[in-house]
């Protein structure tokens, strides 16, 4: 029985109990698919969609431009840091992996923690993913006009700043290509889960297809003296790389809110979690060992779009810079198409928990997705591309990640705690040794962000408690139902 048809009890909780409550993960497996009425979801995803969910959310613009400020930090060993980055991204991933395995529902780490940490952390990681999400949405869209405008100069054409260049930057007054991409997306989403996934799997073999090609090529001009001296900023310039290549792997987290639309969630979720870390870091050190290997690693200072230019020299053809323009865009595509289902999918299981409107958790008859709340979403989502200039705002998305994965994390020892006998089909390896150093990592990197984005995060947490305060402990179905659930 579900909590949507447990009669309603009279007792109401107060705000400290209703913020310590915990929702049974018994609840939460039997609501799976469910909406806020009508049809449910249809399970349609297979491994390779969920690996691919993964690897589009996770590998796109960063390996494009990432490398070119962080060679300069770490010089020849930036292959080190990527390495160490993606160790710290991989301790995440595997608690992720852990709790996807036990509990396979879509709201990813905002379950996690509404199942072992209580009502009140879980609307806050809820209210982090919305600033994850959709603000990283809006500002990976953004840059499509600037990766337009270069397949257009390589073609002899000039496309208008004021229409390609968020307002504020360049002349620019409205972003057509970031609206135009994230309506493109939000009409594959509508249309259906599996058809959205078809298309992410083939963008994402394709801009796959394009990295590996920049790798042959480079690896023609290939030279090892290029890696003497390997530690020309010392160790504390890999280490100072690799916290900034550490936001290169985020994303992975989207795999996760689809577990009630994985035909076997529990077997195949960690599997594509930790099969696409294993992917997108073999990828990203496999691209900075050829790019550095072709060029000396004082190259890259100033160089804005490196791997293009690298290729441009490399080949003296001016068409690579227009592939490679064309994969950019591609990626930015499957990036918008993978993060934008993974935020309809969280709102989905909120409103199913009354957090925010019903809404966002009615699902279509005719494609069995959260119709209305996707329209919504990347409606809003499209407006903020094409108008706002996102500028510190989308920094402070990266809070709002770490501090999910920190909680995550943190789950993993609770629900072992809790619930040892539920069964899992995938466990941390080194427990608890592993979710501690993703703690541990995670915040050291909050910590080493700047006061800008402190106070951006600040200001968002402080709407999302009004609103909570507001609509969602009113709305609560856990504590709408206190009889039932309050003892958890």
């Amino acid at each position: 029985m579900t909590m949507q048809d447990t009669a309603p009890a009279t007792a109401r909780p107060t705000l400290r109990q209703q913020l310590g409550a915990r929702k049974p993960v018994e609840a939460f497996t039997a609501e799976a698919g469910n909406g806020t009425g009508g049809p449910k979801l249809r399970r349609t995803l297979g491994l390779l969609h969920l690996t691919m969910i993964s690897v589009g959310a996770t590998l796109g613009t960063g390996i494009f431009v990432v490398l070119s400020s962080s060679v300069p930090m770490a010089g020849p060993a930036v292959w080190i840091s990527f390495a160490i980055a993606g160790l710290a991204a991989l301790f995440a991933a595997l608690s992720y992996a852990e709790m996807a395995g036990a509990v396979p529902v879509s709201g990813s780490s905002y379950t996690y923690t509404y199942a072992t940490m209580g009502e009140g952390l879980a609307w806050i990681c809820g209210w982090c993913l919305v600033l994850e999400y959709a603000v990283s949405v809006a500002a990976i869209a953004v840059g499509a006009g600037e990766y337009l405008n270069e397949m257009a100069r390589s073609l002899g054409m000039d496309l208008p700043a004021a229409l390609t260049n968020p307002p504020g930057a360049d002349g620019g007054v409205f972003n057509i290509p970031a609206l135009a991409i994230v309506l493109f997306a939000t009409v594959l989403l509508v249309r259906g889960t599996k058809e959205s996934a078809v298309v992410n799997t083939v963008l994402v073999f394709i801009k796959i297809s394009v990295l590996l090609f920049f790798v042959v090529i480079a690896f023609n001009a290939f030279t090892t003296s290029n890696f003497d001296p390997l530690l020309p900023m010392g160790t504390a310039g890999v280490s100072a790389a690799a916290a900034r290549l550490f936001f290169s792997y985020i994303g992975f987290d989207a795999a996760s809110t689809a577990g009630e639309e994985a035909k076997n969630p529990q077997r195949d979720l960690p599997r594509a979690i930790v099969l696409s870390m294993v992917i997108i870091t073999s990828l990203y050190i496999l691209v900075a060992i050829a790019a550095v290997g072709a060029r000396q690693w004082t190259w890259f200072e100033g160089k804005e779009a490196a791997l293009v230019q690298l290729l441009e020299e490399v080949t003296g053809q001016s068409w690579v810079a227009l592939l490679f323009a064309a994969g950019a865009v591609l990626a930015i595509v499957s990036i918008v198409i993978t993060v934008l289902y993974g935020q309809t999918r969280i709102l989905l299981a909120m409103s199913r928990d009354g957090m925010v409107p019903t809404v966002f958790g009615r699902i279509s008859t005719r494609s069995g997705a959260p119709v209305a709340g996707t329209w919504i979403t990347g409606g809003a989502v499209a407006l903020v591309a094409g108008l706002v200039p996102l500028g510190q705002l989308a920094d402070a998305t990266s809070i709002g990640t770490l501090f999910a994965f920190s909680l995550v994390s943190l789950a993993v020892i609770l629900l072992r705690r809790s619930s040892p006998e539920l069964p899992r089909t995938f466990k941390v390896p080194f427990y608890p040794v592993t979710p501690i150093l993703a703690i541990i990592f995670c915040g050291y990197l909050m910590a080493n962000l700047g006061a800008r984005t402190w106070v951006v995060f600040g200001a968002w947490m402080a709407i999302g408690s009004l609103i909570y305060l507001g609509y969602s402990r009113r709305h609560s179905k856990l504590a709408a139902n206190w009889d039932a659930f309050g003892k958890h």
